[in-house]
């Protein structure tokens, strides 16, 4: 082996998480010799740091919260969780951070895996540095796909860069290997509602920190507010409209100060406070583009200005899911394959303008999709939102005895279609697809009345919904 080595594809990807490996699987099938390159681990952020460590934390604890309010449960359910063994099965869920299945996954496709860092050098070349220190070149006969993700965003805080507070990201707070005593979440997004969720019923003393006036403020103001009650029901502390503005190490214990002159304690201190993308070095520069940027690109996922370049998933700040990143590689990799063949691409990812689906797995489940009644309103629709109490459908007092819960449909009164649908309580996240159907669809809301739903279930609430809405 030289030092250098040169390797010719139709197509390399820069990223082996599901977004690459969706690229990857459709490029192959469209007959495309396709690299990809990783740094880390084949699988990505969400196989190891994000998705399915944090649901596996989760699930137990969700479990448990509605066996508490199961007849004939209750008593079983009062006693604490096997904390070791819920962590032992976040580590099988993690495949104890070994990539071996997904790399024989990617072999399956007929991808060929590069390891190492990947960095642009130019028009349609890669270089790779190895983790042995080779280097090698890949050219890319017709595409480059962009598909490194994003990572923690720290802030820039007094203490946070001195060494004396190793803070807590994302991926600490899903890969821990105990729960701390006394833990500070800053943030007020899914991942803090998240893990403080799972850290408050692992034992841990939590305080969530949150700048703005709730949580989860993407979302109608209602799920937050849920999310927030229950969590202080459990014993954490919510504050709201309070700034960290530094953070420094005392024998062994985290203090952060605020701007009300609060100084708060902990063991460990988690920052959710938003993503960067992984663009600052990879060698953006050397094509015109800015280190560290968010990258452009059109609804094929082709980064502006370019023919060759893509930018797909979190890279482009469209919409940082993992299920809308493989929904954009599967049309990136559609794309490529279909100009590599001199026709045009077969479809284009409108689902990430005004349809987006996220489930908030905390207790209870927040579950959203499309637009809230205020975006709608923004963008200059006539809408009516449509509120149910969930625990006016059968479904729901059969799920759990005391089931609290809202949902809500914004209703566009000229087209007489959804454009955003919210749920909020428990068992809500399966509700989800239905509601990401028909806004999509675009389904008149005359037509929903011969959609009709299975008695006694929750989605049941789709008949209130429509009632509500005749008035």
């Amino acid at each position: 082996m030289t030092e250098t080595e040169t390797f010719s594809y139709d197509v390399v990807v820069i990223g082996a998480g599901p977004v690459g490996e969706n690229v990857a699987d459709r490029t192959r099938a469209a007959g495309l010799s396709t690299a990809v390159v990783e740094s880390e681990l084949v699988g990505g952020e969400c196989s190891y740091w994000a998705c399915m460590p944090s649901k596996a934390l989760l699930r137990p604890v969700i479990a448990r919260a509605d066996g508490r309010r199961t007849p004939g449960l209750r008593a079983a359910a009062r006693g604490p969780l096997d904390v070791a063994e819920v962590l032992a099965h976040r580590d099988e869920y993690a495949a104890h951070w070994k990539d071996d299945g997904q790399v024989s996954w990617l072999d399956g496709t007929g991808a060929r895996l590069h390891r190492g860092h990947g960095r642009l050098a130019g028009p349609r070349t890669v270089t790779v540095t190895t983790p042995e220190g080779r280097t090698e070149t890949l050219t890319a006969r017709h595409a480059v796909a962009v598909c490194t993700g994003s990572r923690a965003a720290l802030p820039g805080l007094p203490g946070l860069g001195d060494g004396t507070v190793a803070p807590w990201t994302s991926r600490e707070a899903t890969s821990a290997r105990e729960a701390p005593h006394r833990l500070i979440v800053v943030g007020g997004g899914v991942v803090a509602a998240e893990m403080a969720t799972a850290w408050q019923a692992f034992g841990s003393r939590v305080t969530v920190l949150v700048r703005g006036s709730g949580l989860l403020e993407r979302m109608e103001p209602f799920a937050g507010e849920l999310v927030a009650d229950a969590l202080r029901e459990a014993g954490a502390k919510v504050r709201t409209g309070v700034s960290v503005t530094g953070v420094r190490g005392e024998n062994g214990t985290v203090v952060a100060t605020t701007d009300a002159g609060d100084r708060v304690e902990a063991d460990e201190i988690l920052f959710a406070t938003g993503r960067a993308p992984r663009t600052d070095d990879l060698g953006l520069e050397t094509v015109g583009l800015e280190p560290g940027s968010w990258l452009d690109v059109d609804d094929t996922l082709r980064v502006t200005g370019s023919d060759w370049l893509y930018a797909v998933g979190d890279v482009n700040h469209r919409a940082l899911l993992t299920h809308q990143g493989k929904y954009q590689g599967r049309i990136a990799g559609d794309a490529i394959g279909a100009r590599a063949r001199g026709e045009a691409p077969p479809t284009a990812a409108t689902a990430d303008d005004g349809a987006v689906p996220q489930v908030v797995f905390t207790d209870p489940e927040a579950a959203s999709v499309g637009v809230t009644l205020a975006e709608a309103e923004r963008a200059g629709h006539r809408v009516r939102a449509v509120d149910v109490d969930l625990a006016t459908v059968a479904g729901a007092g059969l799920y759990a005895d005391g089931y609290r819960g809202r949902a809500r449909m914004v209703v566009d009164l000229d087209k007489e279609i959804l454009r955003g649908v919210t749920f909020v309580g428990p068992g809500v996240g399966e509700l989800l697809h239905s509601a990401t159907i028909a806004v999509v669809a675009q389904v008149p809301v005359a037509r929903l009345w011969h959609a009709v739903p299975a008695y006694p279930t929750i989605s049941e609430v789709w008949l209130r919904f429509l009632e509500t809405y005749r008035g």
